[in-house]
């Protein structure tokens, strides 16, 4: 496609040659992106080991669905990496579990936000995101504003009034996300205890997260609280009439995980996507000035709806574009626990299986002009790509349940800010990607606001 994706958006510099051990470890606490070779974006399956862990990453769509498809009753379990970090706090909840638990959840959690359920969770981002734009409209022109902190705040909101119903606070939610992202600050991208064999029963060291933990677990158990007693329509209230076969009820802290999993994929992975996609869009005036005319045109100066989706392909194009180049969860990593086969490679159990959306996403087999921002590629009569070469909410039975709520919610806050705001990358800031447990554009984003 000669002449999209005039804009080439930073990544980390991709090593051609194969690094020492001590700086590939340095390399993985420091930003997991950086650990990838040039030559890794082509290639089909890569196999390595790091100590006594043997890895095997797929980046082709055959064995992408080799794995997470076809063997995924050999790959349910997350890496240990995975689990350690994540299991302080979330506990037993979907993202983490796996076998009875995990099934018997999913039968409870993935109906509350099933697509049927979407058009009467729209109004709620909807009501959110005109809070937005009116303060927005109070402040003066040109005015400073960290674009990662807003986004996490919002979505916090959306998700906050899903989850829990209207009449509970945005300072609950605050609360949460500001604890989340010193968790995540604590957290470190590599198990040493799994790459050097030892057992999973082994005490992890994670210094300074308790404080964070209790304080958004405090948080949660007095939303989860308040939304069962209360008569307002919220998931938390749906969760509470679906049974677990049986007919058993989920206990208090089993809602507490999967309110957690929820918050946390609910508002931190939509927040990185939309900051990201306002980055992207602020250095491709073309891009941004398409999307805001189709904005105006579609929505004539009111919020977007459920309603509004069709009217606005390119916005969700941005979206799906932003995805592909910062896939929120950039890493998807899976334990064997059963022999398989992927690729004519046998797999014993306890390799650690890897699908890598930040680089089947580049692979430069599978998309022209990879490394460029081009939204085009999404729109209809696109050419087609590759069954499985686009996996930002992972795929098989662990695809995300909350893929639907995420992607409305994106075009939703794109539409409506941008068909009246205009935002512009601050002076001397610097945007970069870094991986934890989630893909960043650094600590912050700070972007100025403009009226249009």
């Amino acid at each position: 496609m000669s002449g999209f994706g005039h804009f080439v958006p930073p990544f980390p510099d991709r090593p051609t040659r194969r690094l020492p051990l001590p700086e590939l470890l340095r390399r993985a606490r420091r930003n997991f992106l950086e650990v990838w070779l040039a030559g890794h974006f082509s290639q089909p399956l890569i196999q390595t080991r790091v100590l006594a862990q043997r890895i095997l990453v797929c980046n082709s769509p055959e064995s992408v669905q080799q794995a997470f498809i076809d063997g995924h009753e050999a790959l349910e379990r997350k890496s240990p990496q995975m689990r350690h970090a994540l299991e302080p706090l979330l506990g037993d909840g979907l993202f983490i579990s796996d076998g009875l638990v995990w099934r018997e959840r999913r039968r409870v959690v993935a109906p509350v936000t099933h697509h049927s359920r979407l058009p009467e969770l729209a109004p709620v981002m909807t009501s959110v995101i005109e809070e937005r734009r009116d303060a927005w409209r109070g402040l003066p022109p040109g005015a400073p504003t960290d674009i990662l902190a807003s986004m996490g705040q919002l979505t916090a909101e959306v998700i906050c009034a899903a989850l829990f119903g209207r009449r509970l606070g945005a300072g609950a939610a605050a609360t949460v996300v500001e604890a989340f992202r010193r968790y995540q600050a604590r957290i470190g991208n590599t198990d040493l205890p799994s790459l050097l064999g030892l057992p999973d029963w082994m005490p992890r060291l994670r210094l300074g997260i308790s404080p964070e933990v209790r304080r958004i677990h405090a948080v949660v158990d007095g939303l989860v609280a308040g939304a069962l007693r209360g008569g307002e329509s919220s998931l938390i209230g749906a969760m509470a009439q679906a049974a677990l076969p049986g007919g058993q009820r989920m206990d208090a802290t089993a809602f507490r995980n999967e309110a957690a999993t929820l918050f946390m994929a609910g508002h931190e992975t939509t927040a990185n996507l939309l900051a990201w996609a306002l980055y992207l869009l602020s250095q491709a005036p073309e891009a941004e000035a398409r999307l805001a005319g189709e904005a105006q045109a579609a929505l004539r100066g009111r919020a977007a709806g459920w309603e509004d989706l069709p009217a606005l392909p390119y916005t969700r194009a941005v979206v799906d574009e932003a995805l592909r180049l910062y896939p929120p969860v950039p890493l998807l990593a899976r334990q064997a626990g059963a022999p398989l086969t992927i690729a004519g490679e046998a797999v014993a159990p306890g390799t650690i299986v890897i699908v890598v959306p930040w680089l089947l996403h580049r692979n430069p087999g599978l998309w022209d002009q990879p490394d460029h921002f081009a939204p085009e590629r999404f729109l209809p009569g696109a050419p087609e790509r590759p069954r499985h070469a686009y996996v930002p909410f992972s795929l098989g039975p662990r695809v995300c349940t909350g893929m639907g709520f995420g992607l409305a919610e994106a075009v939703i806050v794109l539409a409506t800010l941008l068909q009246e705001f205009r935002l512009r990358l601050a002076p001397g800031a610097r945007v970069f990607p870094v991986c934890r447990l989630t893909l960043r554009p650094g600590e912050r984003l700070p972007m100025v606001l403009e009226r249009r």
